[in-house]
This record gives C-alpha cells, structure tokens and sequence, in this order.
C-alpha cells in the first residue's frame, strides 16, 4: 500500500521532443499542487537526460526504438534484434508499473503503446484499481488515416474496456481528433477536454549560461526537435540572405535530432549572417519565447502552446508528412485568428519568406483569449487528478474494483 500518491507516466516516442515536454510539463505542475505526490516518466527519449526535473520527478528511460520511412522500426543506439529490444522494453515498463503500484497511469497518446507493449500493465494495473487515463493532442492526424491506424492496431477493444478517461489537450473549438471516428459514440462520455497546457517562464529557471541573445528584439525560428525542420530552416536563411534589409534579427533553434551535416551546413552559412544566432538545443525553450518579439516555427503541439501562453505573433510552416497534423492544427488556427500559416510550396521562395519577416511583429498578438478555457490545462488536469491523488488510496482502489 502506498503511504502517498503516484503517478506514472509512459511516453513511448524516441523521436523529437514534444511528448518528453508534454509529459515533463504535467509531472511539474502536479509535483507544485500536490506536496505528497512523486512522479515516475517512462520515455524511449534519448535526450531525457538533459533535462532537469523537479524534486519528486524521477525518469526511467527504456531502450530507444526509432520508426524508418517505410514504416519499420529499428533499435535507436543497440546493435540487438529488434523483437529483444521490445522485450526488453515491455519488460521494464511492466516491472517499474508493478513496483512503483501508482495511483493513476496517465499514458501519452498511444493508446497501447509501441508495438502492444503497454497492454499487459494496463491489465496488470486496472485489476490494482489504478486510475488508467490516455492523454491525446488536441489534433492527432486527419480522421481517415487515424481511424485505419487504431484498427489496424485493435486499440478500440481497450479503449472501452481498460481506460477509464481520455483527456484531450486542447479545446473542442480548435479540434476534436476523434469526432469523426466510427464507433466512437460510445466512448464520448470517457472524453474530456483540458484546454492546452500554458507555459511561463520559471523565476529561478532563466536562459541557460551558454546562450547569449542579442541585444534588440528578435525573431525566434524553431522547429521542435529539428529532425524534419531542414526545410523551414532553410527557407529563413535564404530570406536573410537574399534580402540585407530585414528589420530584425533572427534567433535560430535548430533542435537536436537535426541530422549532423545539415547542422554543421546551416551553421557554416549563419556565419556570413551577422543577424542570425544559432543555437543547437536548449532545455528551457520558454525564455526564448518570452523574449521574442514573433515566432516563425513549424506548428507542432508544443511549440503552438508556448505561442499562446506568451501571446506572439507568429508565421506557421507546418509538416504535411507522414501525418497532417500540423496543417490540420494551423489551419484552424488561422481561422481562429490565433497565428498566419504559409503553406511550404516546394519552391520556398526567399522573397516570399522575407516579405512575411518584414510583416511578422506588426501581425497582431494571438487571440485565443476569446476561447473559454483555451490555456486552462494544467488546472483542469489538476482537476480531473484530485479525486485520485488526495482520496484514501484504499477505498478509491476498492471502489475501482467494485465498478471494473
């Protein structure tokens, strides 16, 4: 029995930083609302490690495994079989679920995990009574494509049976990826949406001493984790340098899945660029935001979080590849008049671009203030967690049992 409550979290993703900033974003604002609370992710992220955590945030991080263009997947950093590092993986995740017996476990969009591997703790867990939740972006893919895929991985059956909640991060006004799936009916009473998690600037946690800003206000141009962001970065630089008159300089955030010799490239041609900086990674990306005066970026569900919560004028160039939803997520944004979108034409013309950075910070700042709730995540989160995490564990866990 535990003495105080658990939370266990599983992010499955190798691949680029928006569940580890998602997930990490939770644990944190849990950990300050509740002072008895400890909290244990479960990442494939390689880079988990360079991050720091709250006191009451632990990580375990389990073999990596990467998805290849044609689908497949392969090991991250082991030269083993792929079925053994998969093993090995349910293995811990099992293992750490049945030791660490949390409270809740609040799983990070896949609802069974890479490959099935979370199916057996979530049966493990529902017969402990432990709250099972799946927490899904505001936009998943477009409804066709998602509904082939959860069929394809059978993940209805335990969508019914085995989870308790669904929790969308987002806003039914922006999105609701799975209103269009068939079957669904019968699961809308399990949805509940949290609106999206707001980001701020610590008070202890400021820019980290390797980075220096320049000294006027600034463009800020990310794409997350950088492994499919050769393209926009490329297009900013070319605007740059095809057009000396740009009123404002450029801070870059190349991201640390970029590939090494597109770095070293991009990083080569910034120094012919006086106003451009570059940067390769930085943990605490808020500071960045809350400095600049707009935000070129690629739309991923973090970084579209932190335009709203710093309230910047931002130009959107999402991925259409392999999923839609970035295009699907800045669509509907720029309806809502919340950024502008630039769709990427192949041809990525300079002066288009450079027109667009001329025009940025007299854009008006996002306003999603018209949407209720619109950045009340992390309070509905604390909401929705409450009656799990301060109630007896006992009785909560007998009543769980009673209802299975």
């Amino acid at each position: 029995m535990n003495d105080h409550a658990r939370l266990l979290i599983y992010s499955h993703d190798s691949f680029g930083l928006g569940h580890l900033r998602r997930c990490r974003t939770i644990a944190h604002h849990l950990v300050e609302r509740f002072k008895d609370l400890s909290v244990l992710i479960l990442s494939g992220s390689p880079i988990i490690g360079s991050f720091d955590f709250k006191t009451r945030v632990d990580f375990i991080r389990i073999p990596g495994v990467i998805k290849l263009r044609n689908g497949d997947y392969t090991p991250l950093g082991l030269h083993i079989d792929l079925e053994k590092t998969l093993e090995m993986r349910r293995s811990i995740i099992e293992h750490a679920a049945a030791i660490f017996d949390p409270d809740v476990f609040l799983v990070d969009k896949e609802p069974l995990g890479l490959r099935g591997e979370v199916e057996h703790t979530l049966r493990l867990l529902k017969e402990r009574g432990t709250r099972l939740v799946l927490g899904l972006r505001d936009v998943m893919d477009d409804p066709a494509s998602l509904e082939e895929e959860w069929r394809r991985k059978n993940v209805l059956p335990a969508l019914r049976s085995l989870y308790d909640e669904i929790w969308v991060y987002g806003t039914p006004e922006m999105s609701d990826p799975l209103d269009q799936i068939h079957d669904w009916a019968g699961l809308a009473a399990k949805t509940r949406f949290t609106g999206y998690l707001r980001r701020h600037v610590s008070e202890t946690a400021g820019l980290e001493p390797a980075i220096e800003l320049p000294d006027r206000p600034y463009v800020l141009v990310t794409t997350g984790g950088g492994g499919d962001g050769e393209d926009l970065i490329d297009w900013v630089l070319s605007a740059y340098e095809t057009d000396r008159s740009l009123p404002h300089p450029a801070v870059v955030l190349l991201g640390p899945f970029m590939h090494r010799e597109r770095r070293a490239a991009f990083m080569e041609r910034a120094q012919h660029l006086p106003e451009v900086t570059m940067l390769t990674f930085a943990a605490r990306t808020e500071p960045l935001f809350d400095r600049a005066l707009g935000v070129v970026a690629m739309g991923g569900y973090n970084t579209f979080c932190e335009i709203l919560s710093f309230g910047k004028p931002a130009l959107v160039v999402p991925r259409t590849r392999p999923r839609l939803e970035q295009a699907i997520r800045a669509e509907r944004a720029e309806q809502l008049g919340l950024l502008r979108m630039l769709p990427d034409d192949g041809r990525r013309d300079p002066s288009i671009m450079a027109a667009c950075l001329h025009a940025l910070p007299g854009w008006p700042a996002p306003a999603g203030a018209r949407i209720s709730g619109m950045l009340d995540g992390l309070p509905r989160i604390e909401e929705f967690m409450r009656p799990w995490l301060e109630r007896d564990p006992v009785v909560h866990r007998l009543i769980a049992r009673r209802s299975a």
